[in-house]
């Protein structure tokens, strides 16, 4: 099969993310497919920027072939953005018929985060007489109306519905990466037997060895609060406000006068706030570290007792979660407290951990009193049950055959 891959965003190992396109179509070259990602040469998520000469540069990456189109540069989620969503779904539109004859695609698939790639999407798929698949990462434009506030009367967010209802309508397949979303796409025109799920993936061969050594201090941080019979509880992800922190440490003062150590890894918007309320309500159980590298993720999770997930109650999450941190805690058979509301709760799912209310720090205190309450072994079950079901679920080798039924059906 030969499939063209279009994502706005799409990375690999050698440019940063976004990388689910790159282990996909990674694992349809390993199964002997020809795959083309088309991307974009500015992406706010991408590491290193390729740079295309002439408008268009190809690149091949891992047998992959990427088709880079020359797009401007911008910064947050402002006008410079929707310029550059512009110029990628325009150049896209101009070059369909040039890239249908070059590479003869059997498969299209519409994948960018917004859904404006449909429209060209569709005319490279008429032109080379392909199926034409929308895959949906978040639904937009319900994402930007219920988590950025904005209006279902502008401009862009009507541009975006009018998207949505012709993907609905017109793809002959629609992959969503969400497991909830039925109800919502049926009401915007899809016929519900062209809907398959196919989630985030997992790279499990980052968990088949030994991870980096961690920096000394975290490490010994770590080892001093279990040599004090502490409870170690990490968090290892970003610091925003969706990631519902400060009901963790909420949490964590609840438990001042309990053996229960905090250790809260990464980076973000909200960092500099959480770190002055560590340090202004003296809270001693708590200590928070910088990022680290990914490969000494499996390290740290190794040396702890439970992994931290939340996030904010919204009513986006109906359309059920798919986080890729919750993804690293289960490889790691780490037990997990889950503090999230949604529409599905893989944590539950996988008999993984403990899933508690979000947003409440009396709810994640009892969670985890009762997962410092089970035995070693009653938690080493838990967590091999989790490694067990990623492996079974969320694999890039499953995913990818996942992908190649959907679209084959």
């Amino acid at each position: 099969m030969r499939i063209l891959l279009i994502n706005h965003y799409a990375g690999s190992l050698a440019h940063g993310m976004e990388y689910r396109p790159y282990y996909l179509a990674r694992e349809w070259v390993r199964q002997g497919h020809d795959v083309q990602i088309v991307a974009a040469t500015q992406s706010h998520v991408r590491t290193v920027q390729p740079r295309a000469s002439g408008g268009a540069m190809r690149e091949e990456v891992d047998g992959i072939d990427y088709l880079w189109l020359s797009t401007p540069s911008y910064q947050g989620n402002g006008v410079g953005r929707v310029l550059n969503i512009a110029s990628f779904c325009c150049r896209l539109a101009l070059n369909a018929r040039r890239i249908a004859s070059e590479f003869r695609p059997d498969v299209v698939v519409a994948s960018s985060t917004y859904p404006m790639d449909i429209w060209p999407a569709s005319l490279l798929a008429r032109a080379a007489h392909a199926k034409l698949v929308h895959e949906i990462h978040d639904l937009w434009p319900l994402s930007p109306i219920e988590l950025g506030g904005m209006s279902p009367h502008h401009p862009f967010i009507r541009l975006c519905q009018a998207a949505e209802n012709f993907a609905c309508r017109h793809a002959d397949v629609v992959v969503s990466m969400l497991p909830r979303v039925q109800e919502h796409l049926s009401a915007h025109g899809l016929d519900l037997r062209k809907l398959h799920i196919v989630p985030n993936g997992v790279l499990t061969e980052e968990w088949e060895r030994p991870g980096e050594p961690l920096d000394p201090e975290l490490a010994g941080h770590i080892a001093d609060a279990r040599g004090r019979g502490c409870f170690v509880v990490a968090y290892a992800g970003a610091h925003g406000i969706a990631n519902a922190l400060d009901s963790l440490l909420d949490a964590a003062k609840c438990l001042a006068n309990s053996p229960f150590a905090f250790v809260l890894v990464g980076d973000g918007p909200e960092r500099a706030r959480l770190l002055r309320r560590v340090e202004d309500e003296s809270l001693a159980n708590v200590r928070m570290f910088g990022p680290i590298a990914k490969k000494q993720i499996p390290s740290l999770l190794a040396r702890v007792d439970a992994g931290y997930i939340g996030l904010q109650r919204e009513p986006i999450f109906r359309f059920g979660i798919a986080p890729n941190k919750l993804m690293d805690y289960m490889m790691a058979g780490c037990p997990v407290l889950s503090a999230i509301e949604a529409g599905n709760d893989p944590v539950s799912e996988a008999g993984c951990g403990v899933t508690v209310q979000a947003e409440s720090p009396l709810a994640i205190a009892e969670g985890l009193r009762y997962l410092a309450s089970l035995s070693p072994d009653e938690r080493a079950a838990m967590g091999t049950r989790g490694r067990t079901f990623v492996r079974e679920h969320h694999t890039w080798p499953v995913l990818a055959d996942r992908f190649v039924a959907a679209v084959s059906s």
